[in-house]
């Protein structure tokens, strides 16, 4: 029972993040709605000589209108493995819930605030949270292609695994970039780096994207997490590669 518990947590997770936002999606105008949700799903299952099952999920819900920009994330991921005994046990196991409000007082110029949530079980961190507030701008505005740059002072809270609860001042750089390479493909990239006195985590995620039809796509994610302190007998880089389909709506 508990071996399927991480599987039970990421499939609520996705059926939140599509119920949460439907209703707002579905009562829209003819004209173009201030909401925009997609959610994610991958799922990869080996058996035979290696028995292996992986699950990846994400939400993405966005609202804009006039000055106002508001986006919301929630993924997770986790993984099963043979042990090399026969047994299966949680190999991986992953949860990062977070909100930002944009206040755009020019075309390309606006301030935000940011609060992001992360459980990580075997990143020798029990949890790690970050607050911050900065000033980004929209460098690149073209019809194909944008790219904000951030900035900002913030704080984080943290417990390393069986130590204590601390916390200390950060600096927030942020890029998010995007690239439509055609009407059914897209180019991304974000970067992310979170500055402080006992470690800095910094964070790069590229994909693209293939268009199925209006609603269905399919994406190809690498992501490099990094952390240039960590707890011993903790490895200072994760790398994950992930497929999944996405659900636009």
């Amino acid at each position: 029972m508990k071996k399927n518990y991480y599987l039970l947590a990421l499939t609520g997770l996705l059926s939140v993040s599509a119920i949460g936002f439907s209703s707002a999606v579905a009562a829209a105008a003819e004209e173009k709605s201030p909401w925009s949700s997609s959610v994610e799903l991958g799922y990869i299952r080996t058996t035979g000589n290696t028995e292996n099952q992986t699950l990846a999920a994400k939400g993405d819900v966005v609202y804009e209108v006039d000055k106002w920009r508001h986006a919301g994330h929630a993924e997770g991921y986790g993984q099963q493995a043979d042990d090399g005994t026969g047994q299966i046990v949680v190999s991986a196991e992953r949860y990062e819930l977070s909100g930002q409000s944009d206040f755009k007082f020019s075309e390309r110029d606006y301030f935000f605030a940011l609060i992001k949530l992360m459980k990580d079980r075997f990143s020798g961190f029990e949890y790690e949270d970050n607050v911050s507030l900065g000033y980004g701008r929209k460098v690149i505005k073209q019809d194909n292609m944008e790219l904000d740059l951030e900035i900002g002072p913030g704080a984080r809270f943290f417990k390393v695994d069986n130590g204590k609860s601390e916390d200390e001042a950060t600096l927030r750089l942020a890029a998010k970039y995007w690239w439509t390479i055609t009407e059914t493909s897209k180019f991304t990239q974000d970067l992310l780096a979170d500055i402080g006195e006992s470690f800095t985590a910094s964070q790069s995620v590229t994909g693209i994207q293939a268009n199925i039809n209006e609603t269905l796509a399919l994406k190809f994610t690498y992501t490099i997490r990094n952390k240039d302190k960590v707890p011993l007998e903790t490895k200072k880089t994760d790398t994950e590669t992930a497929m999944t389909l996405v659900y636009t709506f």
